[in-house]
């Protein structure tokens, strides 16, 4: 096929542009069909990943049955080690954590729930992991220490139990009056429509004027 002289002209003229511009074109283009590529590949690492902590879970809660601590914790490390930012890690060292206290473990249970402080990435998950922590505490008569990990910041969902757990701490202590504050900034901090509304309520009133 002929070219006309000015056909010729702009042959030669892209010619000399891609010369120039050619190789930092393709490099770009290649960038961005990998970064298009890795994106894609890094979604659907996630979602595999998703599914896999999923079932992990729910062998988890098969397991849960037997009751045996020892499998229990064992099927919730696979979840804790093998995807431990995942949402269900958190979750399946709780379970763990309640199989060590009913088998009377404590040691590990703490263990287990200070796991969830360090690193369970939602802060509501923080902070049921130190209300049970105060709960093995008051359990072992270590009233102080319990009072000190319940005055560490919370949300306010938490706000009611972290004064009940507190109130139930001071009456153990024999500090009664302190209690019955305690109760009544929880009650207040309630809504009535709260179940646990009448059980703080329960205690407070049991406690009648005595100091």
């Amino acid at each position: 096929m002929a070219y006309s002289h000015e056909d010729q002209e702009r042959i030669e003229g892209f010619a000399a542009w891609w010369n120039r511009y050619g190789n930092t074109i393709s490099i770009f283009l290649i960038a961005v069909l990998v970064t298009a590529g890795g994106t894609k590949a890094w979604q659907y690492y996630q979602q595999k990943q998703a599914l896999q902590a999923a079932d992990l879970y729910a062998l988890l809660q098969q397991v849960q049955t037997s009751e045996d601590a020892a499998k229990i914790n064992d099927a919730a490390q696979l979840l804790t080690t093998g995807y431990p930012s995942s949402g269900y890690a958190p979750r399946a060292a709780l379970i763990a954590a309640q199989a060590d206290v009913q088998a009377g473990n404590n040691k590990r249970a703490i263990q287990t729930l200070q796991w969830i402080i360090d690193h369970a990435k939602e802060t509501e998950m923080h902070d049921l992991a130190r209300l049970r922590i105060s709960g093995i505490l008051l359990d072992e008569g270590k009233y102080d220490e319990a009072l000190r990990l319940l005055s560490a910041g919370h949300g306010k969902t938490f706000a009611g139990l972290y004064l009940d757990r507190k109130g139930d701490i001071q009456v153990a202590a024999g500090k009664i009056a302190e209690a019955k504050l305690s109760y009544q900034e929880a009650i207040d901090k309630m809504s009535k429509s709260n179940n646990y509304f009448n059980i703080v309520q329960m205690k407070l009133d049991a406690l009648g004027d005595s100091d």
